[in-house]
């Protein structure tokens, strides 16, 4: 095999990555973007030479104003589409967030038109399915404090 042809046949997926924050209640904040009909978690893609964490960090600061300090891990979800390619999701665990960051959210006003609070039981109505079955698992994995490998938003 020549070396162009090994370049052809390596995977070159999109990346992106998202932060789950909580409230109080333990409810997740999601946010609704302007260009999707379903709410989405903080987050975006990873671009070239940027790592997932640090993709996570400029996303959460570019859509929601603040910068909380992001935790470990949650989740990693191979996610192909037909539509978009080959994706790898990261999940990272944003913590709960207090009055006064919640008070400090000023959303991308040409990207955001809300953010807000939902409890667990509300995310399959509000989230895409594969969306919501990634969520679901990384709050398991942050009550367990071990992140999932995921496919298709289903463990391995």
């Amino acid at each position: 095999m020549t070396e162009n042809e090994h370049e052809r046949r390596m995977a070159r997926p999109r990346m992106a990555a998202g932060a789950l924050f909580f409230d109080e209640q333990g409810h997740v904040l999601l946010v609704r973007p302007s260009y999707k009909p379903k709410w989405e978690i903080p987050g975006g893609y990873v671009e070239a030479g940027e790592s997932p964490l640090s993709a996570c960090r400029r996303e959460v600061g570019e859509e929601l104003g603040i910068s909380p300090s992001i935790g470990s891990l949650l989740v990693v979800d191979w996610a192909p589409s037909d539509a978009e390619g080959d994706k790898v999701l990261y999940v990272f665990d944003g913590g709960r967030l207090g009055a006064e960051e919640v008070r400090a959210i000023k959303l991308a006003p040409d990207e955001l038109l809300a953010a807000e609070f939902h409890p667990t039981d509300a995310l399959d109505e509000l989230l895409i399915p594969r969306l919501a079955r990634r969520v679901g698992r990384a709050i398991k994995a942050r009550a367990q404090a071990h992140p999932l490998y995921l496919e298709h938003g289903q463990p391995v």
